[in-house]
């Protein structure tokens, strides 16, 4: 059996009750407590639950938007949850997100061009403007959306196609 693509054991997230004048811990919200499930190249996991069961939260831990309180989470067979900021860095080109609420996900201020050129300038991708601006285009391309739409506003787009 070939390694997973990701796989995570045993991953817990409780965030603090913070309560009085000092804001001292008086308790935790248990919002993820021992999930665990392994990933093949290829296949596909839909976390299914009600408002508030943690969802997003598995979501966000995997993606490292917080530390976690315990398991661990590996990617192609490389622990990610203790990794260093600077060595995860590099890493995080290959995860993504899509998230539920495709209004809220982009910033209302930004064209669409600023938007896909933000990371690829970020992470040092573009050699110069003209390969910036190639790059955003074959995003544009594979998410099958006009290349001539990278001067649109956000609202100007539907659901779905916010989503891609």
């Amino acid at each position: 059996m070939s390694t997973p693509l990701l796989e995570v054991n045993d991953l817990k997230k409780h965030f603090p009750i913070r309560a009085g004048f000092l804001g001292g811990v008086t308790g935790h919200v248990y919002a993820v407590d021992g999930i665990s499930f392994s990933i093949a190249k290829g296949e596909t996991l839909s976390l299914v639950g009600e408002s508030g069961c943690g969802k997003s939260t598995v979501g966000k831990a995997i993606l490292r938007l917080f530390d976690i309180t315990g398991g661990q989470v590996t990617l192609d067979g490389t622990r990610i949850d203790d990794m260093p900021a600077a060595t995860l860095r590099p890493m995080r080109r290959r995860m993504q997100v899509v998230f539920q609420d495709p209004f809220s996900s982009l910033n209302p201020r930004m064209r669409v061009r600023d938007i896909l050129a933000e990371p690829i300038r970020n992470f040092g991708l573009a050699k110069d403007s003209a390969d910036l601006e190639k790059r955003v285009g074959d995003l544009m391309d594979r998410v099958r959306l006009p290349r001539d739409a990278v001067g649109r506003w956000p609202h100007e787009f539907s659901g779905g196609q916010r989503q891609r």
